[in-house]
Protein backbone atom coordinates (compact mmCIF):
# COMPACT_ATOMS: atom_id res chain seq x y z
CA UNK A 1 0.00 0.00 0.00
CA UNK A 2 1.16 3.49 -0.91
CA UNK A 3 -0.77 6.68 -0.26
CA UNK A 4 -2.29 8.50 -3.20
CA UNK A 5 -0.28 11.36 -4.62
CA UNK A 6 -1.47 14.69 -5.92
CA UNK A 7 -1.68 15.37 -9.65
CA UNK A 8 0.00 18.35 -11.25
CA UNK A 9 -3.31 19.36 -12.80
CA UNK A 10 -4.39 20.49 -9.36
CA UNK A 11 -3.38 23.91 -8.16
CA UNK A 12 -0.28 23.62 -6.03
CA UNK A 13 -0.25 25.61 -2.80
CA UNK A 14 2.34 28.35 -2.85
CA UNK A 15 5.46 27.47 -0.92
CA UNK A 16 5.60 29.02 2.51
CA UNK A 17 9.38 28.88 2.51
CA UNK A 18 11.60 31.62 1.04
CA UNK A 19 13.59 30.86 -2.10
CA UNK A 20 17.08 29.47 -1.55
CA UNK A 21 18.35 30.50 -4.98
CA UNK A 22 21.98 31.50 -4.58
CA UNK A 23 22.16 30.20 -1.00
CA UNK A 24 25.05 27.87 -0.14
CA UNK A 25 25.62 25.81 2.97
CA UNK A 26 28.95 27.27 4.02
CA UNK A 27 30.24 28.72 7.27
CA UNK A 28 31.23 32.07 5.79
CA UNK A 29 27.80 33.05 4.44
CA UNK A 30 25.45 31.12 6.73
CA UNK A 31 24.93 34.13 8.99
CA UNK A 32 23.41 36.07 6.10
CA UNK A 33 21.14 33.19 5.09
CA UNK A 34 20.30 31.62 8.45
CA UNK A 35 16.55 32.30 8.26
CA UNK A 36 16.33 30.80 4.75
CA UNK A 37 18.25 27.68 5.76
CA UNK A 38 16.10 27.21 8.89
CA UNK A 39 12.94 27.53 6.81
CA UNK A 40 14.17 24.81 4.44
CA UNK A 41 15.15 22.48 7.26
CA UNK A 42 11.68 23.00 8.73
CA UNK A 43 10.04 22.39 5.33
CA UNK A 44 11.77 19.01 5.22
CA UNK A 45 10.27 18.14 8.59
CA UNK A 46 13.53 18.68 10.44
CA UNK A 47 13.58 18.44 14.23
CA UNK A 48 13.75 21.46 16.52
CA UNK A 49 17.36 20.53 17.28
CA UNK A 50 18.21 20.52 13.58
CA UNK A 51 16.61 23.93 13.07
CA UNK A 52 18.30 25.37 16.16
CA UNK A 53 21.66 24.01 15.00
CA UNK A 54 21.71 26.67 12.29
CA UNK A 55 21.84 29.42 14.92
CA UNK A 56 24.40 27.39 16.86
CA UNK A 57 26.64 27.25 13.78
CA UNK A 58 26.35 31.01 13.29
CA UNK A 59 27.20 31.61 16.96
CA UNK A 60 30.21 29.31 16.78
CA UNK A 61 31.44 31.04 13.65
CA UNK A 62 31.06 34.43 15.35
CA UNK A 63 33.14 33.18 18.29
CA UNK A 64 35.77 31.88 15.91
CA UNK A 65 35.94 35.26 14.13
CA UNK A 66 36.44 37.01 17.47
CA UNK A 67 39.20 34.58 18.43
CA UNK A 68 40.85 35.12 15.07
CA UNK A 69 41.02 38.86 15.80
CA UNK A 70 42.61 38.11 19.18
CA UNK A 71 45.09 35.73 17.56
CA UNK A 72 46.01 38.17 14.80
CA UNK A 73 46.46 40.97 17.32
CA UNK A 74 48.71 38.77 19.47
CA UNK A 75 50.77 37.74 16.44
CA UNK A 76 51.14 41.38 15.40
CA UNK A 77 52.26 42.26 18.92
CA UNK A 78 54.80 39.44 18.91
CA UNK A 79 56.16 40.54 15.55
CA UNK A 80 56.47 44.15 16.65
CA UNK A 81 58.13 43.24 19.96
CA UNK A 82 60.55 40.89 18.23
CA UNK A 83 61.80 43.79 16.12
CA UNK A 84 62.06 45.95 19.21
CA UNK A 85 64.15 43.27 20.96
CA UNK A 86 66.65 43.27 18.09
CA UNK A 87 67.17 47.01 18.35
CA UNK A 88 67.39 46.85 22.15
CA UNK A 89 70.09 44.19 22.03
CA UNK A 90 72.18 46.33 19.64
CA UNK A 91 71.86 49.19 22.11
CA UNK A 92 72.92 46.97 25.02
CA UNK A 93 69.56 47.29 26.75
CA UNK A 94 67.93 44.70 29.02
CA UNK A 95 65.41 42.70 26.95
CA UNK A 96 64.09 40.25 29.55
CA UNK A 97 60.82 42.13 29.97
CA UNK A 98 60.37 42.33 26.19
CA UNK A 99 61.06 38.62 25.82
CA UNK A 100 58.42 37.89 28.45
CA UNK A 101 55.92 39.99 26.51
CA UNK A 102 56.79 38.14 23.30
CA UNK A 103 56.27 34.80 25.03
CA UNK A 104 52.95 35.98 26.44
CA UNK A 105 51.77 37.16 23.02
CA UNK A 106 52.83 33.84 21.48
CA UNK A 107 50.95 31.89 24.15
CA UNK A 108 47.85 34.02 23.56
CA UNK A 109 48.05 33.36 19.80
CA UNK A 110 48.55 29.62 20.32
CA UNK A 111 45.63 29.36 22.72
CA UNK A 112 43.38 31.29 20.35
CA UNK A 113 44.42 29.05 17.44
CA UNK A 114 43.64 25.95 19.45
CA UNK A 115 40.20 27.27 20.38
CA UNK A 116 39.56 28.27 16.77
CA UNK A 117 40.34 24.78 15.55
CA UNK A 118 38.05 23.22 18.16
CA UNK A 119 35.19 25.60 17.35
CA UNK A 120 35.59 25.08 13.60
CA UNK A 121 35.45 21.32 14.04
CA UNK A 122 32.25 21.63 16.08
CA UNK A 123 30.69 24.02 13.56
CA UNK A 124 31.59 21.83 10.58
CA UNK A 125 30.15 18.76 12.32
CA UNK A 126 26.84 20.58 12.75
CA UNK A 127 26.96 21.94 9.20
CA UNK A 128 27.61 18.46 7.80
CA UNK A 129 24.39 17.23 9.41
CA UNK A 130 22.24 19.85 7.65
CA UNK A 131 20.36 18.70 4.54
CA UNK A 132 20.57 20.55 1.25
CA UNK A 133 18.38 23.57 0.64
CA UNK A 134 15.43 22.95 -1.67
CA UNK A 135 14.82 24.01 -5.24
CA UNK A 136 11.95 26.37 -5.92
CA UNK A 137 10.28 23.61 -7.99
CA UNK A 138 10.11 21.25 -5.00
CA UNK A 139 6.55 21.49 -3.67
CA UNK A 140 5.71 21.79 -0.02
CA UNK A 141 4.52 18.66 1.74
CA UNK A 142 5.10 16.41 4.71
CA UNK A 143 5.54 12.98 3.14
CA UNK A 144 4.99 10.88 0.02
CA UNK A 145 1.24 11.50 0.11
CA UNK A 146 2.01 15.11 -0.84
CA UNK A 147 4.12 14.22 -3.87
CA UNK A 148 2.86 15.49 -7.23
CA UNK A 149 2.31 13.39 -10.37
CA UNK A 150 3.89 15.28 -13.27
CA UNK A 151 2.87 12.90 -16.06
CA UNK A 152 1.87 9.33 -16.81
CA UNK A 153 2.72 7.05 -19.71
CA UNK A 154 1.03 3.83 -20.83
CA UNK A 155 -1.82 4.23 -18.34
CA UNK A 156 -4.38 2.70 -20.71
CA UNK A 157 -2.16 -0.35 -21.23
CA UNK A 158 -1.96 -1.23 -17.55
CA UNK A 159 -2.97 -4.72 -16.52
CA UNK A 160 -5.66 -4.00 -13.93
CA UNK A 161 -7.38 -6.70 -11.91
CA UNK A 162 -6.76 -9.65 -9.63
CA UNK A 163 -5.78 -12.18 -12.28
CA UNK A 164 -2.08 -11.34 -12.50
CA UNK A 165 0.77 -13.13 -10.82
CA UNK A 166 3.54 -11.60 -8.77
CA UNK A 167 7.04 -11.63 -10.21
CA UNK A 168 8.28 -14.22 -7.72
CA UNK A 169 5.53 -16.65 -8.73
CA UNK A 170 6.35 -16.12 -12.40
CA UNK A 171 10.10 -16.49 -11.86
CA UNK A 172 9.68 -19.65 -9.81
CA UNK A 173 7.37 -21.07 -12.48
CA UNK A 174 10.14 -20.42 -15.01
CA UNK A 175 12.65 -22.25 -12.73
CA UNK A 176 14.54 -18.97 -12.45
CA UNK A 177 14.16 -17.94 -8.81
CA UNK A 178 15.43 -19.86 -5.78
CA UNK A 179 14.92 -17.90 -2.53
CA UNK A 180 15.69 -20.93 -0.37
CA UNK A 181 19.17 -21.27 -1.90
CA UNK A 182 19.79 -17.57 -1.33
CA UNK A 183 18.70 -17.87 2.29
CA UNK A 184 21.01 -20.81 2.90
CA UNK A 185 23.95 -18.88 1.50
CA UNK A 186 23.36 -15.32 2.68
CA UNK A 187 20.18 -15.08 4.76
CA UNK A 188 17.14 -12.93 4.18
CA UNK A 189 16.79 -10.26 1.47
CA UNK A 190 19.12 -11.90 -1.05
CA UNK A 191 18.16 -13.65 -4.27
CA UNK A 192 19.40 -16.42 -6.55
CA UNK A 193 18.30 -16.07 -10.17
CA UNK A 194 18.89 -18.82 -12.71
CA UNK A 195 18.46 -19.73 -16.35
CA UNK A 196 16.25 -17.52 -18.47
CA UNK A 197 15.41 -15.14 -15.63
CA UNK A 198 19.11 -14.53 -14.92
CA UNK A 199 19.72 -13.96 -18.63
CA UNK A 200 16.80 -11.54 -18.75
CA UNK A 201 18.31 -9.58 -15.87
CA UNK A 202 21.66 -9.40 -17.69
CA UNK A 203 19.92 -8.35 -20.90
CA UNK A 204 18.26 -5.46 -19.09
CA UNK A 205 21.57 -4.19 -17.70
CA UNK A 206 23.28 -4.44 -21.08
CA UNK A 207 20.41 -2.68 -22.83
CA UNK A 208 20.52 0.15 -20.29
CA UNK A 209 24.29 0.58 -20.64
CA UNK A 210 24.16 0.58 -24.43
CA UNK A 211 21.31 3.08 -24.51
CA UNK A 212 23.11 5.49 -22.19
CA UNK A 213 26.39 5.14 -24.06
CA UNK A 214 24.54 6.12 -27.23
CA UNK A 215 23.30 9.21 -25.38
CA UNK A 216 26.82 10.37 -24.55
CA UNK A 217 27.50 8.84 -21.16
CA UNK A 218 30.92 7.28 -20.58
CA UNK A 219 30.71 3.76 -19.18
CA UNK A 220 32.75 3.32 -16.00
CA UNK A 221 33.69 0.24 -14.00
CA UNK A 222 34.14 1.49 -10.46
CA UNK A 223 35.26 0.10 -7.08
CA UNK A 224 32.62 -1.46 -4.86
CA UNK A 225 34.42 -0.28 -1.71
CA UNK A 226 34.58 3.36 -0.69
CA UNK A 227 35.98 5.36 2.20
CA UNK A 228 34.12 7.18 4.93
CA UNK A 229 35.22 10.47 3.35
CA UNK A 230 33.69 9.50 0.01
CA UNK A 231 30.35 8.78 1.67
CA UNK A 232 30.52 12.09 3.52
CA UNK A 233 31.16 13.83 0.21
CA UNK A 234 27.96 12.57 -1.40
CA UNK A 235 25.92 12.91 1.79
CA UNK A 236 25.24 9.32 2.87
CA UNK A 237 27.27 10.03 6.00
CA UNK A 238 26.98 10.94 8.75
CA UNK A 239 23.18 10.53 8.74
CA UNK A 240 22.66 7.14 7.10
CA UNK A 241 25.44 4.96 8.51
CA UNK A 242 22.93 2.36 9.80
CA UNK A 243 21.93 1.65 6.18
CA UNK A 244 25.52 0.85 5.14
CA UNK A 245 27.60 -2.31 5.25
CA UNK A 246 30.98 -1.55 6.84
CA UNK A 247 33.93 -3.83 6.01
CA UNK A 248 35.47 -4.72 9.34
CA UNK A 249 38.84 -6.05 8.15
CA UNK A 250 39.70 -3.43 5.55
CA UNK A 251 40.37 0.28 5.52
CA UNK A 252 40.92 3.00 2.95
CA UNK A 253 43.89 5.23 3.77
CA UNK A 254 43.28 4.81 7.46
CA UNK A 255 39.51 5.29 7.21
CA UNK A 256 36.64 2.84 7.53
CA UNK A 257 35.64 1.11 4.30
CA UNK A 258 32.06 0.45 3.22
CA UNK A 259 30.33 -1.45 0.43
CA UNK A 260 28.73 1.03 -1.95
CA UNK A 261 25.01 1.74 -1.46
CA UNK A 262 25.01 3.11 -5.02
CA UNK A 263 27.69 3.80 -7.62
CA UNK A 264 26.81 7.48 -7.25
CA UNK A 265 29.36 7.47 -4.42
CA UNK A 266 32.51 6.39 -6.30
CA UNK A 267 31.54 8.10 -9.57
CA UNK A 268 30.89 11.50 -7.96
CA UNK A 269 34.00 11.29 -5.77
CA UNK A 270 36.48 10.56 -8.58
CA UNK A 271 37.45 14.26 -8.61
CA UNK A 272 37.17 14.96 -4.89
CA UNK A 273 39.59 17.72 -3.93
CA UNK A 274 40.40 18.53 -7.55
CA UNK A 275 40.02 21.70 -9.62
CA UNK A 276 38.75 20.92 -13.12
CA UNK A 277 38.79 23.17 -16.15
CA UNK A 278 35.54 24.38 -17.69
CA UNK A 279 36.41 22.51 -20.88
CA UNK A 280 36.25 19.26 -18.85
CA UNK A 281 32.53 19.80 -18.24
CA UNK A 282 29.98 18.37 -18.54
CA UNK A 283 31.06 14.98 -17.23
CA UNK A 284 28.48 12.28 -17.91
CA UNK A 285 29.04 8.78 -16.51
CA UNK A 286 27.14 5.50 -16.37
CA UNK A 287 27.96 2.40 -14.35
CA UNK A 288 26.34 -0.94 -13.64
CA UNK A 289 27.21 -2.25 -10.18
CA UNK A 290 25.78 -4.30 -7.38
CA UNK A 291 24.60 -2.05 -4.56
CA UNK A 292 24.47 -2.98 -0.89
CA UNK A 293 22.06 -1.59 1.69
CA UNK A 294 21.31 -2.80 5.18
CA UNK A 295 17.73 -1.45 4.89
CA UNK A 296 17.68 -0.40 8.53
CA UNK A 297 14.17 0.49 9.60
CA UNK A 298 12.52 -1.57 6.88
CA UNK A 299 11.86 -4.67 9.00
CA UNK A 300 8.68 -6.34 7.83
CA UNK A 301 8.36 -4.21 4.68
CA UNK A 302 8.54 -5.72 1.19
CA UNK A 303 9.69 -9.10 2.44
CA UNK A 304 8.32 -10.87 -0.62
CA UNK A 305 10.27 -11.29 -3.84
CA UNK A 306 12.85 -8.91 -5.27
CA UNK A 307 11.45 -5.51 -4.34
CA UNK A 308 13.71 -4.76 -1.35
CA UNK A 309 17.05 -6.58 -1.23
CA UNK A 310 20.33 -6.14 0.63
CA UNK A 311 22.13 -6.60 -2.70
CA UNK A 312 20.73 -5.42 -6.01
CA UNK A 313 21.98 -4.37 -9.41
CA UNK A 314 21.57 -0.81 -10.60
CA UNK A 315 22.65 1.20 -13.61
CA UNK A 316 23.50 4.66 -12.29
CA UNK A 317 23.79 7.95 -14.17
CA UNK A 318 25.97 10.73 -12.75
CA UNK A 319 26.68 14.17 -14.16
CA UNK A 320 29.01 16.98 -13.09
CA UNK A 321 28.14 20.22 -14.85
CA UNK A 322 28.52 24.00 -14.74
CA UNK A 323 25.72 25.60 -12.66
CA UNK A 324 24.16 27.43 -15.61
CA UNK A 325 23.51 24.10 -17.34
CA UNK A 326 22.32 22.15 -14.28
CA UNK A 327 18.55 22.34 -14.79
CA UNK A 328 18.72 21.40 -18.47
CA UNK A 329 21.11 18.52 -17.79
CA UNK A 330 18.91 17.24 -14.95
CA UNK A 331 15.86 17.29 -17.22
CA UNK A 332 17.84 15.41 -19.88
CA UNK A 333 18.95 12.79 -17.36
CA UNK A 334 15.35 12.20 -16.33
CA UNK A 335 14.37 11.90 -19.97
CA UNK A 336 17.09 9.30 -20.55
CA UNK A 337 15.68 7.18 -17.72
CA UNK A 338 12.08 7.59 -18.94
CA UNK A 339 13.03 6.53 -22.47
CA UNK A 340 14.08 3.11 -21.15
CA UNK A 341 10.69 2.48 -19.57
CA UNK A 342 8.95 3.46 -22.78
CA UNK A 343 11.23 1.22 -24.83
CA UNK A 344 10.35 -1.68 -22.51
CA UNK A 345 6.63 -0.82 -22.84
CA UNK A 346 6.20 -0.43 -19.11
CA UNK A 347 3.45 1.88 -17.82
CA UNK A 348 4.88 4.43 -15.41
CA UNK A 349 4.40 7.83 -13.89
CA UNK A 350 6.83 10.64 -13.05
CA UNK A 351 6.38 11.99 -9.52
CA UNK A 352 7.87 15.22 -8.17
CA UNK A 353 8.86 14.61 -4.56
CA UNK A 354 7.72 17.13 -1.99
CA UNK A 355 9.91 18.85 0.60
CA UNK A 356 9.23 16.23 3.26
CA UNK A 357 10.14 13.31 0.98
CA UNK A 358 13.09 14.56 -1.06
CA UNK A 359 16.48 13.05 -0.21
CA UNK A 360 19.02 14.59 2.18
CA UNK A 361 21.47 15.72 -0.54
CA UNK A 362 18.94 16.70 -3.21
CA UNK A 363 17.46 20.08 -4.07
CA UNK A 364 14.80 18.47 -6.22
CA UNK A 365 13.94 14.91 -7.17
CA UNK A 366 11.61 13.13 -9.58
CA UNK A 367 10.83 9.46 -9.01
CA UNK A 368 9.80 7.20 -11.86
CA UNK A 369 7.26 4.70 -10.60
CA UNK A 370 6.47 1.66 -12.73
CA UNK A 371 3.13 -0.15 -12.68
CA UNK A 372 3.25 -3.66 -11.17
CA UNK A 373 0.18 -5.77 -12.05
CA UNK A 374 0.87 -8.32 -9.31
CA UNK A 375 0.72 -5.69 -6.60
CA UNK A 376 -1.71 -3.46 -8.51
CA UNK A 377 0.31 -0.38 -7.62
CA UNK A 378 3.15 1.83 -8.80
CA UNK A 379 6.63 1.26 -7.33
CA UNK A 380 9.79 3.30 -7.69
CA UNK A 381 12.23 2.11 -10.35
CA UNK A 382 14.30 5.29 -10.65
CA UNK A 383 15.02 8.37 -8.59
CA UNK A 384 16.56 11.34 -10.44
CA UNK A 385 18.00 14.07 -8.23
CA UNK A 386 19.69 17.44 -8.72
CA UNK A 387 22.08 18.31 -5.88
CA UNK A 388 23.21 21.79 -6.91
CA UNK A 389 26.68 22.44 -5.46
CA UNK A 390 25.90 20.62 -2.19
CA UNK A 391 28.08 17.57 -2.92
CA UNK A 392 30.81 19.58 -4.66
CA UNK A 393 31.26 21.71 -1.55
CA UNK A 394 31.43 18.65 0.68
CA UNK A 395 33.98 17.06 -1.67
CA UNK A 396 35.88 20.34 -2.23
CA UNK A 397 35.46 19.86 -5.99
CA UNK A 398 35.87 22.99 -8.09
CA UNK A 399 36.26 23.99 -11.70
CA UNK A 400 37.94 27.02 -13.25
CA UNK A 401 35.74 28.89 -15.73
CA UNK A 402 37.27 29.93 -19.03
CA UNK A 403 38.48 33.56 -19.16
CA UNK A 404 36.18 36.08 -20.80
CA UNK A 405 36.48 39.77 -21.73
CA UNK A 406 34.44 40.59 -18.61
CA UNK A 407 36.46 38.30 -16.34
CA UNK A 408 39.99 37.65 -17.52
CA UNK A 409 41.02 35.81 -14.36
CA UNK A 410 37.91 33.98 -13.10
CA UNK A 411 38.02 32.38 -9.69
CA UNK A 412 37.31 28.65 -9.30
CA UNK A 413 33.65 27.75 -8.77
CA UNK A 414 31.77 24.77 -7.45
CA UNK A 415 30.07 22.67 -10.15
CA UNK A 416 26.65 21.06 -9.79
CA UNK A 417 26.13 17.32 -9.48
CA UNK A 418 23.15 15.11 -10.24
CA UNK A 419 22.37 11.44 -10.45
CA UNK A 420 19.62 9.00 -11.26
CA UNK A 421 18.89 5.33 -11.64
CA UNK A 422 18.88 4.39 -15.25
CA UNK A 423 17.41 1.99 -14.13
CA UNK A 424 17.34 -0.19 -11.01
CA UNK A 425 17.88 -3.53 -12.74
CA UNK A 426 16.14 -5.75 -10.20
CA UNK A 427 12.98 -3.68 -10.11
CA UNK A 428 13.01 -3.36 -13.90
CA UNK A 429 13.15 -7.17 -14.02
CA UNK A 430 10.16 -7.31 -11.68
CA UNK A 431 8.28 -4.91 -13.94
CA UNK A 432 9.07 -6.82 -17.14
CA UNK A 433 8.00 -10.13 -15.62
CA UNK A 434 4.72 -8.77 -14.31
CA UNK A 435 3.76 -6.48 -17.20
CA UNK A 436 4.65 -8.92 -19.97
CA UNK A 437 3.24 -12.07 -18.35
CA UNK A 438 0.87 -14.41 -20.14
CA UNK A 439 -1.93 -16.46 -18.65
CA UNK A 440 0.13 -19.66 -18.93
CA UNK A 441 2.96 -18.19 -16.83
CA UNK A 442 5.25 -17.44 -19.76
CA UNK A 443 6.68 -13.95 -20.28
CA UNK A 444 6.95 -12.06 -23.55
CA UNK A 445 10.41 -10.59 -24.08
CA UNK A 446 10.25 -6.88 -25.01
CA UNK A 447 11.52 -6.35 -28.54
CA UNK A 448 14.44 -4.15 -27.44
CA UNK A 449 15.80 -7.01 -25.29
CA UNK A 450 15.60 -9.74 -27.92
CA UNK A 451 18.99 -8.96 -29.50
CA UNK A 452 20.56 -9.60 -26.08
CA UNK A 453 18.80 -12.98 -25.83
CA UNK A 454 19.66 -14.38 -29.27
CA UNK A 455 16.27 -13.39 -30.63
CA UNK A 456 14.21 -15.08 -27.88
CA UNK A 457 10.63 -13.81 -28.01
CA UNK A 458 8.99 -15.68 -25.13
CA UNK A 459 10.47 -16.85 -21.85
CA UNK A 460 8.62 -20.09 -21.25
CA UNK A 461 8.60 -23.04 -18.93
Amino acid sequence: WRPAVRHASRLRPLSARPSAAGVALELRSLKDNADVVKAHVAARGGSDDAIESVDAIVELNTKRASLQKDRDAALATRKKLSGTIGKAIKNGEDVDALKAQVAEAGATADAASEQMDSIETEALTLLEALPNVLSDVTPDGRDESDNVVLREWGTDQRKVGDDYQWHDELAEGLSGYDPEAASRVAGARFAVLKGGVARLERALANFFLDAHAANGYEEVSSPLLVSRSALRGTGQLPKFEDDLFRVANHGVRGEDAFLIPTSEVPLTNFWRGETLQEKDLPIRMVAHTPCFRAEAGSYGRDTRGLIRQHQFGKVELVKIVAPEHADAEADALLGDAEALLQALELPYRAVQLCAGDVGFSAQRCVDLEVWLPGQQEYREVSSCSLMGDFQARRMNLRYKPAPSPEDKKPRPRFPCTMNGSGLAVGRALVAVLENHQNADGSVNVPSVLRPYLQGLEVLGK
